[in-house]
Order: structure tokens, then C-alpha cells, then sequence
């Protein structure tokens, strides 16, 4: 902090980010119909009327939720990719791995959870999920892919379809861990998962 700055200017320029933590928990403890602007503003040890200052719709700070504590995690991603020269078979095994860590210990799980819930009340939830995380990941998925058959490693077909067919089993999991899981169902190793699934899919698609 700048010498003879004030203190609350500090804690005024962190109160968006304390926000949008807030919100995340919220939503993902209640779902975003029962989460209440008053609940996150008590979380964010804030009044209603500042986090007004802020965001003016459950809607926006759920945007603002995707934008600042979700979507970074595939752009973290995004750039290990881009920074990776390895094949396509353990470049794959790492991407997997990667998101079955999300899926695993961050909030990622209970939000999807939420969106797919959700939606059909709240469209703006499902236009915001794909546009700025599920449309990332698959195109990031799909770009890899592409690549590795110009290189001949992966066989020929549509790199959409193949990126489902490698990241689809995971989703899978994270919806038992979310929906099945709390109702007595055994639970699920999403890492093992991911790593299981990478030695099947893998010898399909390989050339």
C-alpha cells in the first residue's frame, strides 16, 4: 500500500472480489433461486445496499462469479496447453487430469450442478456457463485434437465429437459426486476416473 493511503481505500478496492467470493458460496450451498442478495451481502460482511454499489442483479454477480472465480481456472489451462509440446497422448492425460482436479476441490462441481438445475428458469445461467466456460473448454479440447491429427497422431473424425468423447465421462462423475453421492450412492474418484478413462478412450483414438 502507498504511504498515507488510508486503510478503507483498500478495503473498498477488495470488496468486489470479497463479493463474488461470497456470491460463489452462496450459490453453491443454496442454488441461485434460494440465494438471496442479502445472504451474500452477510457472507461478505457487507450491507445489501453496498453490494448494490457493486451488482445490481443476482444475474450479474452470477456472471461475475463465472468471469473472476471460474473461468480463470480454464485459462490457467489454456495456457499450459499452449506452452506444451509433449504428443497427444500425454498432452491429453494432462488436460484430463486437470479438469477432473477442478471438478474435484473447487466449487466447479456444485455451480454446474446449480446451472444445470436451474436453467430452465434462468436461461441467462446456462447462456453464461457456455459462453464463458463449457464453449472454452471444448474448444481448447478440440484444438488439441485438431493439431494432434494434423500430426497423424489421432485418428480421423470431427475433433467436437472426439473432445466429448474425452471429457464426457468426467461431467458424468462430477454429476454423481453432486446429485447421487449425498443421497447414499457410492462415491466416485474423479482423478482415478480421468486417469482410468484416458487409457481406454486413448486406444480408440490413437493411430
Amino acid at each position: 500500500m502507498t504511504p498515507g493511503q488510508p486503510k478503507w481505500r483498500r478495503r473498498k478496492d477488495a470488496r468486489p472480489g470479497e463479493i463474488v467470493a461470497a456470491a460463489l458460496e452462496v450459490f453453491a450451498d443454496k442454488g441461485f433461486a434460494a440465494a438471496r442478495l442479502e445472504d451474500i451481502a452477510a457472507r461478505a460482511g457487507i450491507s445489501k445496499g453496498a453490494l448494490y454499489l457493486y451488482f445490481e442483479t443476482k444475474q450479474e454477480l452470477f456472471h461475475a462469479v463465472v468471469r473472476e472465480a471460474v473461468a480463470p481456472n480454464i485459462a490457467a489451462v489454456e495456457a499450459q496447453v499452449a506452452q506444451a509440446e509433449a504428443p497427444f497422448g500425454p498432452l491429453a492425460r494432462m488436460l484430463m487430469a486437470r479438469i477432473a482436479d477442478l471438478a474435484a476441490n473447487s466449487q466447479l462441481g456444485p455451480v454446474a450442478k446449480m446451472v444445470i438445475a436451474e436453467s430452465g428458469n434462468f436461461p441467462d445461467l446456462a447462456r453464461i456457463w457456455h459462453d464463458d466456460v463449457v464453449s472454452r473448454a471444448l474448444r481448447l479440447a478440440s484444438g488439441v485434437i485438431e493439431k494432434a491429427q494434423a500430426r497423424g497422431e489421432v485418428r480421423p473424425g470431427d475433433p467436437r465429437l472426439h473432445a466429448f468423447s474425452l471429457v464426457g465421462p468426467i461431467l458424468m462423475g462430477v454429476l454423481w459426486r453432486e446429485v447421487l453421492t449425498p443421497v447414499g450412492a457410492q462415491p466416485i474418484d474423479l482423478e482415478r476416473l480421468a486417469s482410468q478413462h484416458a487409457d481406454t478412450v486413448l486406444e480408440g483414438m490413437l493411430t
